[in-house]
Formats: C-alpha cells, structure tokens, sequence
C-alpha cells in the first residue's frame, strides 16, 4: 500500500479515536531509586540462531508518558565547542559525534535508549547502591552519560571505557544503574554505583545474561583484560566502608558488597531475573538459589524467543497472580511481570557483522507495552524518519527534553504513541477476553516480517553496491511502511474493542 494512501486511511481511522480529554498526570522525572524499573536480556553471537549479538529491553516508567523516535545526524565540532552537562560541569566536545537512533521518552533522566551508526546499542536498569558518601565533582554526571556513549563509541568496549572515564572524572550522580553496552561482536553489563566507582564485565559469546534491577555481578578479576574493565580499587573501597571483609566473607563478590541490601533481595528483581533464566536457560534454576550472571541456553536463541520473554507474566506458574487472566490483567498485580503496566517501550536490537553497514544494525521497536503491540524494525542508518513518531525535530527534542510536554500532546492523534497506548488500556480492561485475540494479530504480523526481512535485505544489499543514495532512500521507505502497516492494525484493533 502506497505511504499515501495508508496515511489518509489511519487519519480517517483516528478521527473516531479522539473523545474527552482523559486527565494526564503530573509529569515529573522518573525515580532513580525505585528498585523494580527495567529488564534487559543479551545473548552472545555464539549463543543466536544467526551469529548475531541481541540486545532486548523492557523500558519501565511510571505515569502517562510519550515516547519518541529520532535519527540525530552525525556531527562535526570545532577545537573551542564545549558540552555542559546537567549538573554544571563541561568538557571538550570531540571532533566527530556519531549518527544515531534515539527513543526518547521527554522530562526523564534514565529512560533514553540509542543506537548508533556504527551499531553500539545501550539500553540501562536502575539498580541501587548502597553508596552514601558518593564523590561529585560539579554535580556528576546522569543523564548525559548515555548519550555520549552513543555520540563516541566505535565498539562496545569502547563505550564501556568511555563510561568508565567520565564516571572516574565527574561521577555518577544517581544511586547506582547498570548500563548494558553492545555490538555485533559482544555484549557488556556495566554496573555504576553512586560516585566513582563501576564495574563491567564481558557476556561471555555462547551465553546468555538477565539483568532486571540489582547487581548480578559477583566475581571480580581486573587482571582479565578481556573480559573485565573497572574502577581499579573496587576492592580496596569496599574493604574501607566495612562492605567486605574478607576473612569473614571470603571471595569477594561486588553485588552483595555495593548493592542496596534490599534491591538485591527484593523479590520483584529476584523472580523477574529467574523467570527470564529459566525462560531462555539449558538448566533450571531454583529461585532460592543464587542466578548467574550468565549462563547458556536449551537451543540458540532468535528473536522471537525474546519477543516472548518481554511479554512475559509468570503464565502457565504459581507466581501468575491473575490465575492466566481469570482475575483481569496481570500486568499490575503483586508479583512484578516482566512485561508490566509500566512499560513504555520494548526492544531488541540485532548487531550483525556480514551485512553492509546500512542494514547490519536493526532495532526491533515495540511502542508501550508489548503483550498488546507489536514489534516491527528500524535501521540505524535510516535518514528520513515516518511521519508521527517524534513530537519534535531531534535538535530540539534535546534542548527541551526536561521541559513539560503539553497535555494536548497525550491526546494527539497524528502521534503514533498515543495509539499504542490506548491499544494497551483498552486490552487492559477486559484483558482476559481481549488478549489471545491481540496476541494472535501481533505474532502473525511479526512472523510476516521476518518471512519478507531476508529477501528484502538480499535486495538492499544489492542496490548499497549500485546506487547507495537510491537504496536509502528505498530502506527508508521501508521502514515507514512497515510502521504504517503497524499502526494502521493498532488502530483496526483498537476501533473493534471500542465497538
């Protein structure tokens, strides 16, 4: 269907969709020091179908919130050009910043999630330190940390070194968060606590980690270069605020000496984190046991197998408190799901080396919750964004960025967001009669995708050798199309479960 033609149907649709403003809460930045916000899967390029490296991200925030996409171009900076980060400090911009996809949700500090045009993915998790006596210099850094990473990082391991430099230089401004970092060739957890100090370590090729909100790293060895960066006296600090003894404790093991005692413990984290292992593991793991911080799975995984996981509610166990959705939706019960009330988006990113650079990096995006949306891909390379996914051009999306969005934006029909979203409420509220049916349609049209993706990357692989300008142009097209097509079934769905 021409882009055209799809549009005028969707804005005819939507003319319907619009009633009574609905009351929008206060927003206020998102809460660092909430103990259950995010999930995140890696899985090694040895351990995927392909020879790929996945990345997949459950993004929780609280409250009526928007999310939107980006392309930032790639930038070139004079010798003079200095960054300021939020809290007051400044550093030199370097010469050349990177192009890069940017899902942005407005007026939050730790909710962003990038992909760069050299295929360096990063996605993050709060998870709370015990550090009370963190070192700032010029108010630290927060916010920004992320960015610059996806500005600067040619690999992974370099966006974990770039991390690690600027947390030594200002620190971290927030109770503690893992950042996990990636590529096409490996995939990094880096667990940063309040101040100076970090840790990451490398997820080994043929394994899989599961990180929800608490420190999974246990053992320590910075002598292993290859599989192990640090805050040198990770240790020796520890050891100084009475965290580690270790004649008392023996082996030294950096989650139970910097976490927030009861983020580590706390259940909402613990069964997320074994739920998500044991969806995906080739051994079971007891929830009383302590989880590794990776291990390897029952068969390779593809992508679909973590479209799964991040729709997960415990079903088919006992911890599914709505008894598979005869007591309404599971998605805001006690025992915190993976997928839950408070997702905004969802994810996974396929970093590939054999494919040319314009279509080696892909992004899978889900828009709010993804038991009752759909995921479909985005390209790093793309240069012309659809219309109806960003509220902003991307220059002032990150001037404005902590400014309020206005409340009419949460109700604008020509947002793709807003769709998704009311899709999610909508399923929600008669989630047992609604949810097979919803789940029906998303998997077909995923499984649609993936049957066309390869053909249609054989041909853009041919036309990036011929006529580079006229193949992204075709990509672009692409991916706009695809969008459409997502949002026009939200829509059709949406219309019926109104009717």
């Amino acid at each position: 269907m021409k882009k055209s033609a799809l549009l005028l149907i969707i804005f005819l649709l939507i003319g319907w969709q619009a009633g009574p403003k609905a009351a929008v809460p206060t927003l206020g930045l998102q809460a660092e020091n909430e103990s259950h916000n995010c999930f995140t899967i890696v899985a090694g390029k040895n351990a995927t179908t392909d020879g790929s490296v996945l990345l997949a991200h459950n993004e929780d925030d609280r409250g009526r919130l928007l999310v939107n996409v980006y392309k930032v171009a790639a930038r070139e900076h004079g010798k003079s050009d200095v960054l300021t980060l939020n809290g007051g400090a400044t550093l030199p911009q370097v010469k050349n910043t990177l192009a890069m996809l940017w899902l942005e949700i407005p007026e939050t500090s730790f909710a962003d999630a990038y992909i760069n045009e050299s295929g360096v993915a990063l996605a993050s998790n709060a998870c709370p330190s015990r550090e009370d006596k963190p070192e700032l210099t010029k108010g630290g850094i927060g916010f920004m940390l992320r960015r610059l990473i996806a500005e600067r990082a040619q690999t992974a391991r370099a966006g974990v070194r770039i991390a690690g430099e600027l947390v030594a230089q200002f620190g971290y401004n927030a109770s503690g968060r893992t950042y996990i970092i990636a590529d096409d060739q490996e995939g990094w957890l880096m667990h940063i606590v309040h101040g100076k100090h970090w840790i990451a370590r490398r997820v080994p090729d043929n394994e899989v980690a599961v990180i929800a909100n608490c420190y999974t790293l246990a053992s320590v060895d910075l002598n292993d270069h290859e599989n192990y960066l640090g805050s040198p006296d990770i240790i020796s600090y520890a050891v100084q605020r009475g965290w580690y003894n270790p004649e008392k404790d023996g082996a030294f093991n950096f989650a139970r000496a910097y976490s927030d005692p009861n983020s580590l413990t706390d259940m909402r984290n613990v069964l997320r984190q074994w739920q998500g292992t044991n969806l995906l593991a080739a051994k079971t793991q007891k929830l009383q046991e302590r989880l590794p911080f990776s291990f390897k799975p029952r068969r390779s995984i593809h992508m679909k197998d973590l479209f799964q996981v991040l729709r997960d509610h415990y079903e088919g166990s006992k911890y599914d408190l709505s008894d598979h959705y005869k007591k309404g939706s599971p998605n805001s019960g006690s025992n915190r799901t993976i997928c839950t009330e408070s997702t905004q988006y969802a994810f996974v990113a396929q970093l590939r080396d054999w494919l040319p650079a314009e279509i080696a990096h892909a992004v899978w995006i889900c828009f709010r919750r993804p038991d009752s949306n759909g995921f479909s891909p985005w390209y790093a390379s793309v240069k012309k964004m659809p219309d109806g996914y960003g509220l902003d051009g991307s220059g002032n999306a990150l001037k404005n960025h902590f400014t309020t969005v206005p409340l009419l934006a949460f109700e604008d029909p020509k947002l793709a967001f807003n769709t998704f979203a009311k899709l999610s409420e909508m399923v929600d509220k008669q989630y047992k009669n609604r949810i097979e049916k919803t789940l029906k349609l998303w998997r077909n049209h995923e499984d649609f995708l993936f049957k066309g993706v390869k053909d249609h990357e054989k041909e853009f692989t041919y036309l990036l050798k011929t006529n580079k300008a006229l193949a992204q142009k075709i990509i672009d097209n692409y991916i706009s199309e695809l969008e459409y097509r997502k949002w026009f079934l939200a829509l059709e769905l949406l219309r019926e479960f109104r009717n």
